[in-house]
Parts: structure tokens; sequence; C-alpha cells
């Protein structure tokens, strides 16, 4: 038969219990936004070439979310690159996307349907230009391309869209002063000197496709020069965009030996549209800034997101779900 003292043993473990259940709930609700569920759904996200960053960059973002809100259902979408991803979040084949911010006005700049429904969620990281060419190459500046087999991306990729303007600005017509060719980071590498005198890439550093023939010297960067930034600059429009900077030395280790290379670079944002779920919008927005350091370990560009710099989202004003986010944690 029970004692008096097992009774009241067993109704204080009981009551441990309850109270630990009632704390770790309220824990919970705590940790949550304003101790709401995480909102459901589903929503498409546009990412990029497989090899490109974007892409590797939407796949660790997703897993992420997964953590976050296991009721929503993100679907990816490989793309061109920027100039693909403007175009399908404007007119609702996607609802979220990365692309560089010069793609972003270049959109708006044409006038393209939808382009005043675009919204920022995130200023991400910045891509980097490099114009990549065999070790043994002669080719020692954009000029001279001239004449070159030259790959300039994929047609609706940010890629071309920069490619064509460095050449122009070097003096060479795309059409007719160089062979152009429309491989991306997926085939590019694989081709040179093989098909391919050079290539354009524009992504955050290290690209794992370029990674993958960097671990011996087997290619070179060719500088973009200063003069060319200033000559973009100098036009009206979305080149303002463009700023001057390196490659730095500790990116490509073994090709670079020590030595950074000039070049440009260009923001990166996470771009929405005005209809998105301003929730789903509010959680997502958290999770891409709390996210860095997981998704960082590996994507190293996605090391320098930045809570600080996030909420410039220029040339778009922020959707209302990521202004929320951004207010609820303004110190």
């Amino acid at each position: 038969m029970p004692t008096l003292f097992s009774r009241v043993g067993a109704r204080r473990v009981l009551q441990g219990a309850a109270a630990a259940v009632v704390a770790l709930g309220l824990l919970l609700w705590w940790l949550l936004p304003l101790g709401e569920k995480p909102p459901r759904g589903t929503i498409t996200f546009s990412t990029g070439t497989r090899a490109g960053v974007y892409h590797e960059y939407g796949e660790l973002l997703r897993a992420e979310l997964r953590e976050d809100m296991p009721g929503l259902k993100v679907r990816l979408l490989t793309s061109a690159g920027s100039q693909e991803n403007v175009a399908r979040v404007a007119t609702g084949k996607a609802d979220y996307a990365v692309a560089a911010a010069d793609a972003v006005e270049t959109y708006a700049f044409d006038d393209r349907p939808g382009a005043d429904r675009l919204r920022g969620v995130a200023r991400l990281y910045d891509d980097y230009v490099q114009l990549v060419v065999p070790a043994d190459s002669t080719v020692q500046s954009v000029a001279d391309l001239q004449g070159k087999r030259v790959a300039i991306g994929l047609p609706d990729s940010g890629v071309r869209l920069i490619a064509t303007r460095v050449l122009e600005a070097a003096g060479i017509d795309p059409e007719t002063d160089i062979t152009p060719a429309s491989d991306g980071i997926d085939t590019g590498p694989e081709r040179l000197g093989n098909g391919l005198d050079a290539f354009f890439w524009s992504g955050g550093l290290p690209t794992d496709g370029l990674q993958r023939i960097a671990k011996k010297p087997s290619f070179r960067f060719v500088p973009i020069e200063e003069e060319i930034v200033a000559e973009l600059h100098d036009q009206p429009g979305p080149t303002r965009y463009y700023r001057a900077t390196n490659v730095p030395e500790s990116a490509y280790p073994m090709v670079q030996t020590g030595y950074p290379v000039a070049t440009m670079a260009v923001a990166n944002v996470m771009i929405t549209r005005d209809d998105a779920d301003p929730r789903i919008t509010e959680w997502l927005t958290r999770t891409v800034i709390e996210s860095r350091d997981g998704i960082g370990a590996h994507v190293h560009s996605a090391q320098l997101v930045d809570l600080r710099t996030a909420i410039y989202t220029d040339p778009l004003q922020l959707h209302e779900g990521a202004r929320r986010y951004y207010a609820s944690v303004k110190p």
C-alpha cells in the first residue's frame, strides 16, 4: 500500500513535470516572434545556375527555412541568373530571388512589366567580376580580347549584362569584335583553352565552379582596370552600382599566388514583390539574417550578410514584411 510520503513524492514529481512543460512552452513562445506560430504555405525561389553561388545559397537557405517554418514549402527554380530572376519575380513566376542591383535597376530603367511592384528583402553580399583566361594566355587586359573567343554569360544572366558593358567600355563591340559564346560558370571552366580563349563570370567569392579548377594554376585572372570602372560610372543609369575593388589574394590562393586582382563589384539584393505575404516575408528575412553563420560555413560570401547593411536594398524600397522584421530588432 502506498505510503503518505510516496504519494507526496509522486505528486511533487508530477507538479515538477507540469512546471517544466509550462516553462518550455513559455520559452518557445518567447523565441517565436510575438508568440506566433510559424506561417505556412508555398513559395517559389528563383536561384541561378547549379554551379553558381545563387543556387548553392538557395539550397542552404531552404534548409534553414525548413527549420524555422516547417509548414512552408520552398520550391527552387534554377535560372540563367540576375536578369531572369528579376523578370520572374516582377511577373509573378517566382516569389523571391537574389539579383544584382544593376540588373534590378536595368529592369526598371527599361520599363519592363511589373518593375514598380518589385520590393527589397535584404542586401546580401557583393558579386565580383572575374575575367578568366588560360595561364599561358597572351591576354593581359580587356582590350586584348579583340578577336578572341569569349564567353559572356547566358542571355538572361547578370554576367551577360556586366560583360557587355565592360567590353564596350574598353572599346570592344561584343557582337563584332569578339566571337561571343553563351557559356556560364557551369560550362565555361571546362571549355577554357578548348573552344574558349576567355570567359566572364560575376559572383560571390569564391565560386565553386572556379574552385574546382583552381587546385592548380591552370588559369589566371585578367584585371578590370579602374579606368573601365570610371568609364562605366560616367554613363547614365544602372552602372552607378559598380565600384572598383580587388579580388583578394585569399579567394583562389593557388591561382593568385598571393596577389590581389583589380576588378569591380556590385551588391546583391534579395527581392520579392509587393503582394508577397507579409508574415512569410518577415519570417524569411529573420532566417536570412540569423542563418548567416550557418550558411556562411558553406558559402563564404554569405558570411558578409550583416544586419546593419541588410536594410539598404537600393534601388528597391523594403517590402512591408521585411520592414517589420528590421523594426523589431532595431536597438
